[in-house]
């Protein structure tokens, strides 16, 4: 796994703010509440969760990606859906009250695994968000059930490599994203045979591998979030 770095209240003015960086990603993720509920969920008193994922136009070494294009990215919906998803089954919705939260999550810079560094930030991001409410009495208890990691594991020229940079998730034979809780419990899994097919005998053992690393991207959630310090790091 790549050196990480968690900075939380990175952004001044954001309830629940997070820059999550993961080698030479980083992404920015704020967390803010509306007072309104999606049209399938009026009439309750259900809460929402919703994420927006965006990339800097020039976040990566590629060329240029214009907003306008971007916005319309069946990429950008996809990621920004996986995120919400995976937020909302760690929380229970019907402590929120008929209130929304939005995680925007915004590549600063991009070098492979930018959906799972935005679920990790977004998750840091999110409970700084319910920290808050709960100290100005907006919430009465904490919806989060259960802390969220997320890793890339793939196979490049035959060798297990976890944490794809771009390079490797360029030259991947497999690339598979896993969001699992801290229970070991499996929210979201994507596996993807780039140019090669394996026998199905090999997905348990990348899901142990991502398992591997995502506890210790739980453990740096928790040893952050359950400290008075703003910023912590692994290697």
């Amino acid at each position: 796994m790549r050196p990480i770095k968690i900075i939380r209240k990175y952004n001044k003015f954001a309830l629940g703010s997070c820059l999550f960086c993961m080698g030479n990603t980083q992404v920015l993720c704020n967390a803010t509440i509306q007072q309104s509920q999606p049209p399938h969920l009026k009439g309750t008193n259900s809460g929402w969760i919703t994420a927006e994922y965006f990339m800097l136009p020039q976040s990566s070494s590629q060329q240029r990606n214009p907003r306008q294009q971007q916005l319309t990215s069946g990429r950008t919906k996809e990621i920004s859906r996986i995120i919400g998803r995976s937020l909302r089954a760690v929380v229970d919705l019907n402590l929120l009250g008929p209130n929304t939260i939005i995680i925007d999550c915004d590549v600063l810079q991009a070098d492979g695994g930018t959906r799972t560094a935005a679920i990790n930030g977004a998750f840091v991001a999110l409970y700084e968000l319910c920290t808050k409410l709960i100290k100005d009495n907006v919430l009465s208890t904490n919806p989060i059930k259960k802390f969220l990691g997320s890793i890339s594991v793939g196979i490049v020229n035959g060798k297990k490599v976890v944490d794809l940079c771009q390079q490797e998730d360029n030259n991947a034979e497999v690339d598979m994203v896993v969001v699992m809780t801290e229970d070991k419990e499996l929210v979201e899994l994507q596996y993807t045979a780039e140019k090669k097919l394996y026998d199905l005998k090999i997905l348990p053992q990348l899901i142990d591998i991502a398992w591997d690393n995502i506890s210790k991207i739980i453990s740096l959630q928790k040893n952050l979030l359950f400290s008075t310090k703003n910023t912590i790091s692994y290697k």
